[in-house]
C-alpha cells in the first residue's frame, strides 16, 4: 500500500527556504569549490545506502547533474553560472537540517523540496547542459571517433555548440527576470539564489 501525500508552499514558506539557502551559501563563502562539490557528493552517496521515497530519490539524483556541469572540462561553465550553481549545492553540505537525514521516509524530504526549487531556478542552466551533452554524444557517434584528421576539430565543434548554448541560457534567464520583475516588481517567491 502507497500514500501519496499532497502539499503547497507558501510564499511565506519559501521565503524560509530562501533564508535557509542563504545561510548556507554564507557559511560555504570561504570553503573551496570543491569542498561544496565534496559535500554534495556525500550526500548523494549517503542517500545510495538507504532505501527512501521515490519522490526523494528522483530529486536527490538532479545534485549529481549540477555536480557534472560545475566539473565538465569540455562545458567551461563561465565564473557567474559556476558561482549560481555552487552556490545551489552549499544546502546540501549543511550539518544542519530541517529535518533529519536519519529520520525514516522524511529525513532527505527537506533536501528533496530545496533541489525542486533550486532546479527551477537553475533549469535554464540545466537545459543548456543537457543539450550540449546530447550534442557531443551524437556527434561523436556521427564522427566515428576521428579526431586530428577532420577540418574542424572536436575543441572547435564544441567550442561553437557550447558558446550557442550558453548564450541561450543566459538570454532565457534575462527574459525571466525582466518578466517576473515587470509581473511582480521585484523578486519572484521562487528566487533562491
Amino acid at each position: 500500500m502507497s500514500l501519496r501525500v499532497s502539499f503547497e508552499l507558501s510564499t511565506a514558506d519559501l521565503g524560509h527556504f530562501r533564508t535557509i539557502m542563504r545561510e548556507a551559501r554564507d557559511a560555504a563563502a570561504d570553503k573551496p569549490r570543491g569542498e561544496v562539490l565534496g559535500a554534495a557528493r556525500k550526500v548523494l552517496d549517503s542517500v545510495s545506502e538507504i532505501d527512501i521515497p521515490e519522490f526523494v530519490s528522483d530529486r536527490l539524483s538532479r545534485i549529481q547533474i549540477m555536480i557534472d556541469m560545475v566539473e565538465d572540462k569540455e562545458w567551461l561553465l563561465p565564473d557567474e553560472e559556476t558561482t549560481r550553481v555552487v552556490n545551489a549545492l552549499a544546502y546540501f553540505g549543511e550539518p544542519e537540517d530541517l529535518i533529519p537525514d536519519h529520520i525514516p521516509g522524511l529525513g532527505f524530504l527537506d533536501d528533496a523540496i530545496m533541489v525542486e526549487l533550486v532546479v527551477r531556478e537553475l533549469r535554464h542552466e540545466i537545459d543548456a547542459y543537457a543539450d550540449f551533452c546530447r550534442f557531443r554524444s551524437v556527434e561523436e557517434k556521427r564522427r566515428g571517433g576521428r579526431g586530428a584528421e577532420d577540418a574542424v576539430t572536436r575543441e572547435e565543434w564544441l567550442a561553437v555548440r557550447r558558446k550557442e548554448l550558453q548564450s541561450r541560457m543566459r538570454n532565457r534567464r534575462l527574459r525571466e527576470r525582466t518578466r517576473r520583475g515587470a509581473k511582480s516588481g521585484g523578486r519572484s517567491p521562487l528566487s533562491l539564489l
